[in-house]
C-alpha cells in the first residue's frame, strides 16, 4: 500500500516510516524538507494521489499558545481536505494522553482542536493518543529546576519510547480504522519523580527531585492521574522499560 506519513522526517516519523518500508509498503516520509507542507498545502495533492493511508505524527516549530494553535488548526484542515479529494482511506493522527484534561496548557487545547477536525471531517480515522515519551524526560528535567534541585508535579506519569510509539502507530494504521481514540502508553507507572530522578542519575546528576502538588507541567496544573490512561487496562503497552532504554540510549 502507499502509506504517506505527514512529519515523516521527525522524531516518530523516521521510526514509522522505516517500520512501513520493513514491511514492503510504499512508505513515503514527508515534510517541509521533502516539498511537502501541510500548513501551507504545499505539495499535499500531488503526494496523496494514490495514497491508501496517512499518518500524521507532524508537529509545530513554535509551542506558543496561538502559533501552535494556528498550526494545527490550518495543517488539519489542509491535510483532511486533500485527503478526502484524493479519496485516502484511513487517517490516523498522533495525539496525547490528556489532552482534554489539561485545559491550562496551550499545546494539549491545540491537540483537542486538531482531533475535533479529524472527528467532523468525514475521512474515516483513528486517534492514538501516547504519554509521553522516554526521549523527552530531559527536557522536561531542564525545565523543573529550582535553585539547586528539580522540582516536579506529585502525578503519575507512564511514559513510553519513541520506537514503541511508532510500531503501534504502524499496527493502528494497516489495521481498518477505528473511527475512535485509543490510548498508548509505557510499561511503567510510576511517580513522575522516580523517571526524572532516574534520568538525571544516568548523566551523574545527584541533585534531590522533589515533588510538589503546586508545581506545574509547562504552565499547566495537575492532578494524580493527569498524565495517564484514562482507563487502567485498556491502553496498549509497548514493551520497552525506561531502565533499558537508559542503557541503551
Amino acid at each position: 500500500m502507499k502509506i504517506v506519513v505527514i512529519g515523516g522526517s521527525g522524531l516518530i516519523g523516521r521510526h514509522l516510516t522505516a517500520d512501513f518500508s520493513r514491511q514492503g509498503h510504499d512508505a513515503i516520509a514527508a515534510s517541509p524538507s521533502t516539498g511537502v507542507n501541510a500548513l501551507t498545502g504545499e505539495g499535499l495533492a500531488e503526494v496523496l494521489a494514490g495514497a491508501d493511508i496517512v499518518v500524521d505524527v507532524s508537529n509545530s516549530p513554535s509551542f506558543e499558545d496561538a502559533a501552535v494553535l494556528d498550526f494545527f488548526e490550518r495543517s488539519g484542515r489542509n491535510l483532511l481536505a486533500a485527503e478526502r479529494e484524493a479519496g485516502v482511506g484511513h487517517h490516523v493522527a498522533l495525539s496525547i494522553v490528556g489532552t482534554d484534561r489539561l485545559v491550562g496548557n496551550g499545546y494539549f487545547r491545540a491537540k483537542v482542536a486538531q482531533e475535533r477536525l479529524i472527528k467532523d471531517s468525514g475521512v474515516p480515522f483513528t486517534i492514538v493518543r501516547a504519554t509521553q515519551f522516554f526521549e523527552f524526560v530531559a527536557t522536561i528535567a531542564e525545565a523543573s529546576v529550582e535553585g539547586d534541585r528539580l522540582v516536579v508535579p506529585d502525578a503519575d506519569f507512564q511514559p513510553i519510547a519513541a520506537a514503541d510509539v511508532a510500531a503501534a502507530l504502524a499496527d493502528v494504521a494497516l489495521a481498518p480504522p477505528r473511527n475512535a481514540t485509543i490510548e498508548i502508553a509505557g510499561p511503567d507507572r510510576l511517580p513522575f519523580r522516580d523517571f526524572v530522578a532516574r534520568r538525571i542519575a544516568t548523566d551523574g546528576d545527584l541533585r534531590e527531585v522533589q515533588a510538589d502538588r503546586a508545581a506545574r507541567y509547562f504552565g499547566a496544573a495537575l492532578e494524580k492521574g493527569s498524565l495517564v490512561p484514562e482507563h487502567v487496562g485498556a491502553a496498549r503497552l509497548g514493551p520497552t522499560r525506561f531502565e533499558s532504554w537508559l542503557v541503551a540510549a
